[in-house]
């Protein structure tokens, strides 16, 4: 079950905005929304007395949280530490300067709500009616949103908007390093790298001058731009968690998951279930069998295998091994769904305990196990091989095929349980057609 959505996280960063904090405070906590509030306030090194209103303001109320940092670091460091100390499932940035309304979050929070969007961008140019801004400040706003959309083949209008809503599961797993405005290209460049859901709606905006504390300067353009090119080219490592950095960068090459599905297909049959399924990138090219079982355990990746897949009819989806064997389709009181194959892509780490047995009991008799990726380079390889073999996993001669050279190295230890097999990172174990009794444990 995905966890429930019940506290926003407003993330502020102030410098210097002593006169303006008391009322954007008020209106934080007067917005019309549903969910619970936590303001998380940094200040970032204010020198007009912001520190002792922040104080004196969440003394008086609790569900303010204040930060300090000791000097002033930028805007983006300011948010980096929000994003560490809040506890929220969704969080929205929110400058302290008056300038965006904190009346507009119900909209920014209805796509998040109703499960369609991961993030959502306030534009200040979308809408009928709207007050008039800067054709400057305009120009290079549109101007750097142009070479972000170029970067992230998205269109959004407004990329440096403040206001950005973003799951917190999603926000807090993204590698963001910048600490000054270039944050926000930053951010929506790691955004769309992790392939996440942006929508846009329309917000007010009130613009105010240099005169009244405006702070981001023309430096700020061309940071930004070089931030979208930074992010570009460390694409790969867009987030704190290998495995999903692997997986998406395993997505943008269909043609070679397409492949490896072609060179499983002989082995399914109409019953598959596939353990450690991700995001999908292996799982969208089996959707042809009439009966496909994805179990995913990480919800950010199960998330997005919902999203993906989960609208067909012949695909379930479940968060462990043993949800899959509670709920595979078919499943009777005294036993449960017996699959034709197995198709493993994490062999062990977040599995549950004794999968390799499990696996045994759910697949029918002659049924393969098939492992389409190495384990980790720090597991126990050979203790897979004696894993599977006590579980009662057989190797035949109709699993043997010729590796490809890459395919050589340690593939080859694991026989006679696990055969080498095209592609090199394809190996199968078979369960026997006349199976022992065994008695459970």
């Amino acid at each position: 079950m995905e966890p429930t959505l019940r506290r926003l996280s407003v993330l502020m960063p102030v410098y210097n905005e002593r006169w303006t904090l008391a009322e954007i405070t008020r209106r934080v906590f007067q917005s019309p929304i549903s969910l619970e509030i936590e303001l998380v306030v940094v200040d970032d090194g204010s020198t007009d007395g912001s520190w002792e209103v922040i104080s004196a303001l969440a003394a008086a109320d609790c569900r303010i949280k204040p930060i300090r940092h000791k000097r002033n670091c930028g805007k983006g460091a300011a948010v980096r530490t929000a994003i560490a100390h809040m506890t929220g499932q969704v969080a929205v940035i929110q400058d302290a300067d008056l300038e965006y309304d904190p009346a507009d979050w119900p909209r920014l929070l209805e796509p998040i709500l109703s499960g369609q969007a991961d993030a959502v961008f306030g534009s200040r140019y979308l809408g009928q009616t709207r007050r008039a801004l800067p054709f400057w400040h305009t120009l290079v706003n549109k101007a750097i949103t142009l070479a972000s959309n170029a970067v992230t083949n998205l269109a959004l209008t407004d990329m440096e908007t403040c206001y950005k809503m973003v799951r917190a599961d999603v926000l807090q797993s993204l590698r963001l390093q910048s600490d000054t405005f270039a944050i926000e290209p930053e951010l929506t460049c790691r955004l769309a790298q992790w392939g996440a859901e942006i929508y846009e709606v329309p917000i007010r905006y009130t613009a105010r001058g240099y005169a009244e504390g405006k702070k981001i300067g023309p430096w700020d353009g061309v940071r930004a731009l070089g931030a979208l090119v930074r992010t570009a080219l460390t694409r790969r490592r867009f987030s704190h968690h290998p495995r999903l950095n692997r997986l998406v960068h395993q997505d943008r090459a269909p043609r070679r998951q397409a492949a490896l599905a072609e060179a499983l297909k002989p082995h399914l049959g109409p019953r598959v279930l596939h353990l450690g399924a991700g995001i999908g990138t292996l799982s969208r090219f089996l959707v042809d069998r009439p009966q496909l079982l994805l179990v995913e355990w990480d919800p950010l990746c199960r998330r997005m295998l919902h999203r993906r897949l989960g609208h067909r009819s012949n695909v379930r989806i479940a968060s462990r091994l043993r949800d899959a064997i509670e709920t595979a389709v078919g499943s009777g009181p005294g036993g449960c769904e017996r699959f034709d194959a197995i198709v493993c892509s994490e062999p062990a780490g977040d599995m549950d305990g004794d999968w390799a047995t499990q696996c045994f009991h759910l697949l029918a008799p002659g049924g393969r196990w098939l492992l389409v990726a190495p384990p980790s380079a720090g597991a126990d390889r050979m203790a897979l091989d004696s894993r599977l073999r006590a579980a009662g996993f057989e190797w035949g001669p109709h699993d043997s095929r010729q590796s490809s050279p890459t395919g050589q190295h340690w593939l080859g230890r694991l026989a006679p349980v696990l055969a080498r097999s095209q592609p090199a990172n394809l190996l199968i174990a078979r369960k026997p057609v006349a199976t022992p009794h065994r008695v459970a444990a």
